[in-house]
């Protein structure tokens, strides 16, 4: 019999056995399935944190769930009016609060907000998250204050005081947070629900270690209080030697001369020239005002090109812009360092200034940190701006003071940020940034309180995943049969 010409290869025989991963499966008694939530889901039980839980909920005693220790709680979905900023309480999500510097964004009528009086949070509450990223736990501190805080945060109240340390602690350790994970349900959107958290089974710990994890917990708060404080009384030295600015327009609508879209980058786009970012340029030259750009006291303002970031166990540690500007991120991702060309440009020293240099304006675009030693261990992401002061010429921490200031260097950087869907910022934009310069001793005050706050906020998050490590610890030893297998009855 006659073949008909083909125009294509013939299709290769299937192959018998798949060739890219092997599937995960498990057996287990269907009266399994009938117990708590009645999950159906196979990724609650394939999880290796599902048999670390029911290995501690097999222990006879030594152990007590969460919700017999502390009072787990969850506010009202909100509902509120958005109105303007000089009107309303300002209100943060979730994710907001997790940043280094909280900013609000939108601001709630209180008398229109339902059950207003339980989103407000106290000095040293437990925040778990709840929504999306799940079981991130962290303190309430002072920039926490007087704001009102998303519901898509768990609330943990210790029964106890002398239980707070350790509770907290509990949260933080890896073998939890990887319990919390497991129990988390959802498709595009995980969450957890209280009865989550309340079921957790946690450890018994004896007297001496709670003193010791109150203790810690309360020198982490009082680290992050302290910086907090710091860079406040720093920036009111800065608003102090520059005086009020007060922009003449409204930023809903504005006029501009013609003369000023026509020199330099020739920006068309009206958030260029916005009123706030023209009072502070304006206010620099009324005062006649010493000022620098940006280029003249760095060394070096540089991002890098993008490459394909393959991830692997055997890699450096990564930090992505996210993770950079949020409070003692978990750093869980690793990349093959030597696929990137000029590797070291990826790293950074300290004394840097990185600056995020993509995403929304209202949001992490043009963050500033001040990097410090920590940071040395990790690859960044190619989407930062690297700055390298002349100490020379500038302290680290006053530069870091001036780009970082929330009504004097962010307008100045925010105003060259291009593009709609994700707006971008160029190093050659950034290194015009004018830099306002004072009399040593003022620069000098403000530099030592902002360097001092990152050295506190350092401090802080080290202790932190201390005490995190010795929940770890503490929770190994219990499910090795250790001498804190005794202590509160189960359940």
């Amino acid at each position: 019999m006659a073949l008909r010409a083909r125009l294509a290869a013939p299709q290769p025989a299937p192959r018998k056995d798949w060739p890219f991963h092997q599937a995960k499966w498990v057996s287990l008694s269907a009266s399994t399935l009938f117990l708590g939530d009645r999950r159906f889901e196979a990724d609650s039980y394939l999880a290796t944190a599902y048999g670390v839980r029911v290995a501690m909920e097999g222990r006879k005693q030594g152990w007590s769930r969460l919700g017999k220790l502390a009072r787990v709680w969850q506010p009202s979905r909100l509902k509120g009016i958005q109105v303007s900023r000089g009107f309303g309480t300002p209100f943060l999500a979730a994710t907001q609060v997790l940043d280094l510097r909280p900013s609000p964004r939108k601001f709630l009528s209180l008398d229109r907000t339902n059950d207003a009086e339980n989103r407000f949070v106290t000095p040293g509450l437990i925040l778990v998250t709840c929504s999306g990223n799940v079981g991130r736990a962290t303190l309430a501190y002072r920039p926490l204050d007087g704001v009102l805080i998303s519901h898509d945060l768990l609330r943990v109240t210790p029964l106890k005081a002398e239980n707070w340390g350790w509770i907290y602690a509990f949260l933080r350790s890896p073998t939890c947070q990887a319990i919390m994970t497991a129990a988390q349900y959802g498709h595009v959107i995980k969450h957890l629900e209280v009865s989550h958290l309340e079921a957790l089974p946690v450890p018994s710990v004896g007297d001496e270690q709670m003193v010791a994890f109150n203790r810690d917990a309360a020198d982490i708060l009082n680290k992050r209080n302290a910086a907090q404080d710091l860079i406040q009384e720093a920036e009111t030295i800065f608003d102090k030697e520059l005086g009020t600015i007060s922009p003449k327009d409204n930023e809903a609508g504005y006029s501009i001369r013609a003369s000023s879209m026509m020199t330099g980058r020739r920006r068309l786009e009206a958030n260029y020239h916005h009123p706030q970012a023209a009072a502070i340029l304006s206010r620099l030259k009324k005062l006649n005002l010493k000022t620098e750009p940006l280029h003249d006291v760095a060394e070096r303002i540089w991002w890098l090109t993008r490459f394909k970031r393959v991830f692997g166990d055997e890699g450096m540690p990564y930090m992505s812009a996210d993770e950079l500007f949020s409070l003692n991120p978990t750093i869980s991702k690793k990349v093959m360092a030597e696929q990137a060309d000029c590797t070291e440009d990826y790293l950074v020293k300290a004394g840097w200034i990185v600056m995020a240099c993509s995403g929304q304006t209202y949001g992490l675009n043009g963050s500033v940190s001040l990097a410090g030693k920590w940071h040395e261990n990790f690859f960044f992401s190619h989407d930062i701006v690297r700055i390298i002061p002349k100490t020379a010429r500038i302290r680290p921490g006053y530069l870091f003071a001036v780009l970082g200031h929330p009504r004097f260097g962010r307008p100045l950087i925010i105003r060259h940020a291009y593009g709609t869907s994700i707006p971008h910022l160029d190093p050659g934009d950034v290194a015009t940034i004018p830099i306002v310069r004072f009399a040593e001793a003022v620069e000098d005050q403000i530099a030592d309180r902002m360097e001092r706050a990152v050295v506190l906020r350092a401090e802080a998050d080290e202790l932190e995943n201390s005490i995190a490590a010795k929940a770890d610890q503490i929770i190994d030893e219990f499910l090795h049969g250790s001498k804190s297998d005794c202590g509160l009855p189960s359940r």
